[in-house]
């Protein structure tokens, strides 16, 4: 087995799921709550399915170091949301499958996108 160094990780991002305007609006009070109380980026709120995601979603980034502190928050404060984690390594087909972890149900991700052609 090859192993691989998680000094490659260089972010992270969680991806807010909903599927309509009112867990949208769920979605939304989380990722305020989370800006305020932690160092992320919050991204545009997709009222689609955008690339691998096969349903509605919101990006949150944030640095690996911030990981200890705000993943245990958003275990705990995600309500009904469903979140896909996945680090940032350079290699988006492994960070969407070998680094991949949901919070609440899980989703089959679009990952022909990533695969060479």
């Amino acid at each position: 087995m090859t192993t691989i160094q998680v000094d490659n990780i260089t972010a992270y991002h969680a991806h807010l799921y909903f599927h309509d305007m009112e867990s949208m609006e769920a979605a939304v009070l989380i990722a305020d709550a989370a800006q305020a109380a932690f160092p992320i980026k919050v991204g545009r709120f997709h009222q689609r399915p955008v690339g691998p995601h096969p349903v509605w979603s919101c990006q949150l980034s944030f640095a690996a170091s911030t990981f200890g502190d705000f993943i245990p928050w958003l275990m705990m404060n995600r309500g009904n949301t469903d979140v896909f984690l996945h680090p940032l390594t350079g290699d988006d087909y492994l960070d969407h499958t070998q680094g991949a972890s949901w919070l609440g149900h899980s989703y089959p991700l679009k990952l022909d996108m990533f695969r060479p052609s």
